[in-house]
């Protein structure tokens, strides 16, 4: 039986750190491919160009234009190519890191993957969730490595909308769900393999660490100020969770977040965080957790304002037919489901989402 673990070279976590980050960048080359969208280049992206140029790096400077997709993946690539560059470093949301660490892989170059706000686990993987042009999961991509650098400046994050680090928070509350089926069932993580003693250790710690600290550094962040308690959380957001889903694996919170892509309509306008949130407790009741572990979770979201029920996906009109689509992709033999410590048909999936609407309905109106 294999065990596997896998980690970046290097993460760098505290405030200001971005403005100090050119000693671990130029170990990698002085031709840089900087990954940034219009919005992010705006707050910090335009400001950091012009001191990696200051710092002698010749920069070229490749908009993001908002999907993880494989033509604009390959449009980057193409960029980065005629120019020679050796190191990209993709700043902005998990879809920049994602397309960042691609790129990098097409090119056969470092990746530094910077994330500007800790709403995903994306960051520290050797992995990438690739969709389609329109916004739907179409598979993972998985690398010979994870990103040669990580760097999370905690100042640029205390400034990053509050809901987008309660987003992260409900991403990362899944990791240790998951990880703790997928060891029950001794399915393989995202690597292949089986976990290791400290993935699972980094599970627990991801979720101890987001039940104790969430609070505060909400509040921080609404406050615009990096705390110890904002520092906790972005570590569990990021690098907890990131080491934590991918050497102790997905299972079905992540897979019903995928299920939700056969849909259309307005639950696309909530985030990545929001959608596995409704997925965690959906796999909380198909690995039939006790009452009060689930009462746990479900009290956690309401008061972070997470989605636990169906009208909270903007899916209070959708047809029994409709969770069935959701279900039936969910239980894609190439997505996470396989992972859980049963087996898990569409049936029970569609019986999971019902229930978990039902019953948070029926808790808030006690």
């Amino acid at each position: 039986m294999t065990e596997l673990f896998a980690s970046p070279n290097t993460y760098i976590q505290g405030p200001g750190e971005l403005f100090k980050s050119a000693g671990y960048i130029e170990k990698y080359g002085k031709k840089v491919l900087l990954l940034s969208d219009p919005t992010v280049l705006k707050i910090v992206g335009n400001d950091f160009n012009d001191y990696l140029q200051n710092n002698g790096f010749d920069v070229t400077l490749a908009q993001f234009e908002g999907e993880a997709s494989e033509s604009e993946i390959n449009r980057v690539t193409e960029i980065g190519k005629s120019n020679q560059d050796q190191i990209i470093i993709g700043l902005g949301g998990g879809k920049t890191a994602d397309s960042a660490k691609a790129i990098a892989d097409n090119l056969d170059i470092a990746a530094m993957i910077a994330p500007t706000i800790a709403s995903t686990d994306a960051p520290c993987s050797r992995l990438s969730v690739i969709y389609t042009d329109d916004g739907a999961f179409d598979h993972y991509r998985f690398y010979k490595k994870n990103p040669e650098i990580v760097l999370l400046d905690t100042k640029v994050i205390a400034g990053g909308p509050v809901h987008l680090l309660i987003s992260g928070i409900a991403d990362a509350l899944a990791t240790n769900v998951e990880a703790t089926d997928v060891r029950a069932a001794n399915a393989d993580n995202m690597l292949g393999a089986k976990q290791t003693i400290v993935a699972g250790a980094i599970g627990q710690a991801c979720e101890d660490n987001l039940f104790e600290y969430a609070d505060l550094a909400i509040a921080a962040n609404k406050a615009h100020v990096a705390t110890p308690a904002l520092d906790h959380v972005v570590e569990a957001n990021t690098l907890l969770s990131g080491l934590g889903f991918e050497s102790g694996g997905l299972a079905a919170a992540h897979a019903i977040h995928n299920g939700f892509t056969a849909l259309t309509g307005d639950i696309h306008h909530l985030t990545h965080g929001e959608k596995v949130a409704y997925g965690t407790l959906v796999e909380l009741i198909l690995d039939g957790s006790d009452h009060a572990r689930f009462e746990k979770f479900l009290k956690f979201d309401l008061k972070l304002g997470l989605p636990t029920t169906l009208a909270d996906l903007h899916l209070s009109s959708a047809s029994d037919e409709d969770l069935m689509k959701v279900a039936t992709q969910a239980c894609d033999e190439n997505d996470t489901m396989k992972c859980m410590p049963t087996d898990i048909t569409p049936e029970d999936v569609f019986a999971a989402i019902k229930a978990v609407d039902e019953y948070s309905k029926d808790f808030q109106n006690q």
